[in-house]
């Protein structure tokens, strides 16, 4: 324990050593193992899969996207004075209001948030919090945190031989989900907010609308249904602290620029947002038939998204839950039709490709659901894909294929992870059937050896071939035996017929053994 206690001291302190960074927006000291390519690079590998996993881009109105990503742009020439990073802005197709940040630049708001808010200022103190919390690297910070833990705990977990280091790896897409849930400290908030309001103003911007959008974030958060609690202030958590420390600020600002224009662009806001607002029947109807799916209330949903349809035609996320209450209700044909619909209207969404690329599977079309199931993953990895991908590489008798199909979707969660781990197993067992058949052999005061058989597979199994080499007195006896079966995590003891001379210290150069063979029950 004291030899792992000092490995943990010399990883951390030689960590730190290397690790000071200075905040390119405040001046001062802060922990990153992170360059600015870094970021670069993790942002544009995230940004695609983080999009994806939140809805997908809003695709029916793409000057709305124009519009905001040029608002944005303000911002971020500004935050470019002190830290230049390549900043993109998109809207998404997603109901809760939520914005956020990857390192790098990288900014999302959805839909849901642009309805709340009044005026083009508001919307450039959204986004210029985000784009602090990207320019004072504060998911970096973050990300280097926790690297920096898992160092220390990988360094600690070799040499107390308890864990793998493979534990720690994580699909691209995971990180990214983790990335824009991940709640900030309260300074890095304080810090965002501060800045934010000082982008604001240089560029041109009327500072009290960070006022008043906290004001009304605090309001709604008293009585505001469950997705705001999931989404905007679950990572931006909203309070009279944060209006008050807004207020100073202002008040301290406002002087400063006297009888200059600053802008609130209300009309323009209004103007931009024409669209959105005039759909939101439509959204409101589809909002309602997701709960209704919840509810298990199909015909309710089906009605509710057809009605929505009529309304917004070339909406392509209706015509997608739509074809997935279709895909449940085993009418794949149908599915197959709203899922190539949705393709039309938005040809850049994982799930009309992974529902589609299902429903041809249970049809038997292996070829085109290979075909939508791997373009589904270029989008966005899901173990629902890669379990399906497992399924038909086995059917063509890729058993390796299979198997790494297998093993990445197990690597998930829900259903289709724990269906895919127990797929891989079936096929890995019996090509290493030593990673899951453990042989304990001992010997009792007369030098008979026995064997402890222990199945660790967690599956029932069948067939288990053990091999036992063993020298005494200068010869070789080999014996092979075998366990008909044993259930999951069962062990059984044998009797190996070897026998060594009473007082032999028997080692692994006198008695081998070898597990050469093993089935899974059917």
């Amino acid at each position: 324990m004291k030899q792992i206690y000092t490995i943990f001291l010399i990883v951390f302190f030689s960590l730190i050593s290397v690790s000071c960074a200075v905040n390119p927006v405040t001046g001062e000291s802060q922990f990153s193992l992170l360059s600015r390519q870094d970021e670069i690079a993790i942002g544009n590998e995230q940004y695609g899969p983080a999009q994806q996993s939140q809805g997908g881009q809003y695709t029916v109105d793409f000057e709305l996207t124009r519009y905001v990503n040029e608002v944005g742009q303000r911002l971020a020439d500004q935050a470019k004075r002190d830290y230049v990073l390549p900043y993109e802005f998109v809207v998404l197709n997603n109901s809760v209001p939520n914005a956020w940040a990857l390192p790098g630049g990288k900014i999302a708001v959805n839909r849901g948030l642009l309805m709340e808010l009044d005026n083009e200022a508001e919307l450039a103190a959204v986004l210029g919090h985000e784009v602090v919390h990207a320019a004072a690297r504060h998911g970096a910070t973050a990300m280097s945190r926790g690297q920096l833990l898992q160092g220390v705990l990988t360094v600690g977990a070799i040499a107390s031989q308890e864990m793998a280091y493979s534990d720690y790896i994580v699909g691209a897409g995971q990180l990214g989900a983790q990335l824009i849930s991940q709640r900030y400290g309260r300074d890095a908030e304080r810090e965002a907010d501060y800045y934010g309001i000082q982008y604001m103003v240089q560029a041109g911007y009327d500072p009290r609308a960070a006022v008043s959008l906290q004001e009304t974030f605090v309001r709604l958060s008293e009585g505001r249904d469950s997705s705001w609690i999931d989404g905007l202030f679950a990572s931006h958590p909203p309070s009279e602290e944060r209006v008050a420390n807004n207020q100073a600020l202002v008040d301290e600002i406002m002087p400063l620029y006297a009888g200059v224009d600053l802008e609130l662009g209300e009309a323009r806001y209004q103007q931009a947002l024409a669209r959105l607002r005039a759909d939101q029947e439509a959204y409101g109807l589809f909002d309602e038939a997701q709960r209704a799916i919840a509810d298990d209330d199909l015909d309710i949903a089906m009605l509710n998204l057809n009605q929505a349809i009529s309304l917004v035609p070339n909406e392509a996320r209706f015509s997608g839950l739509k074809a997935d209450i279709q895909l449940y209700q085993e009418d794949y044909r149908e599915a197959i039709a709203s899922y190539s619909e949705a393709i039309l209207k938005d040809a850049q969404y994982f799930d009309y490709y992974l529902g589609r690329g299902v429903a041809y599977s249970r049809l038997g079309d292996q070829n085109r659901a290979r075909q939508d199931l791997e373009r589904s993953t270029e989008l966005l990895p899901t173990s629902t894909a890669m379990n399906e991908l497992g399924k038909i590489a086995l059917n063509n008798n890729n058993r390796n294929q299979a198997k790494q199909y297998f093993q990445t979707a197990a690597g998930g969660g829900g259903a289709a992870a724990t269906e895919a781990a127990l797929a891989f197993t079936r096929l890995d067992l019996v090509d290493n059937p030593g990673n899951y058949v453990q042989v304990q052999t001992f010997t009792d005061d007369q030098g008979r050896v026995r064997a402890r058989v222990s199945n660790q597979a967690g599956i029932p199994v069948t067939n288990i071939q053990i091999e036992f080499t063993a020298a005494i007195d200068g010869e070789l006896e080999l014996r092979d035996l075998r366990v008909n079966s044993l259930g999951a995590n069962q062990s059984v003891n044998l009797n190996t017929g070897l026998r060594f001379p009473e007082g032999v210290q028997v080692t692994s150069n006198l008695l081998r053994v070898r597990v050469t063979g093993v089935q899974a029950a059917q």
